[in-house]
């Protein structure tokens, strides 16, 4: 019985993992449907820290998009990715200051505005990644992306009881 069901969560995880939210796309790039990138990446090295952030490969995507931005230190989308990258990893000092490159390059952009409320989020500083969505949202108001976010932050703030005082 226990063989059966670990072999059956396999399967069920197995099952996840391929309906997941990436496809591809004609240059089987990974992407992620409603976050499209909005900026013009120039590299190689950027193109394969995409797959690599897409595919959760969270160091090496790093190290791509670092090769990225020495590559060309204008390039606004590699270090979008870069500090993606750094959220990820939890260095977020490091996303802080590739964001902050990444917004001198391109402005305000609503990928980065949304990239940089999620990483708040992820600091646990709801506030903060709230003002970020709500700034994201004024943007493209109906983004299902932005809506979704705020939705995790809401429920992630609510208090729950599953502990009887």
């Amino acid at each position: 019985m226990r063989v059966y069901r670990a072999v059956r969560a396999m399967g069920v995880c197995a099952c996840l993992w391929l309906a997941g939210c990436q496809t591809r796309s004609d240059e089987g790039i990974a992407v992620v449907p409603g976050v499209e990138p909005t900026l013009p990446a120039t590299n190689d090295a950027y193109r394969v820290g995409r797959v690599n952030l897409a595919a959760g490969n969270n160091g090496l995507a790093e190290r791509n998009f670092r090769q990225a931005v020495e590559v060309n230190k204008d390039d606004a989308a590699a270090w979008l990715g870069l500090a993606a990258s750094y959220d990820n990893l939890g260095r977020y000092e490091l996303a802080d200051r590739a964001y902050d490159q990444a917004t001198s390059l391109s402005g305000e952009t609503l990928e980065i505005v949304n990239n940089r409320g999620y990483s708040y989020m992820l600091r646990g500083n709801g506030k903060r990644a709230l003002g970020q969505f709500e700034q994201a949202l004024a943007m493209d108001p109906g983004n299902t992306v932005i809506l979704n976010n705020i939705q995790i932050l809401r429920s992630a703030q609510r208090p729950t009881r599953s502990t009887p005082f």
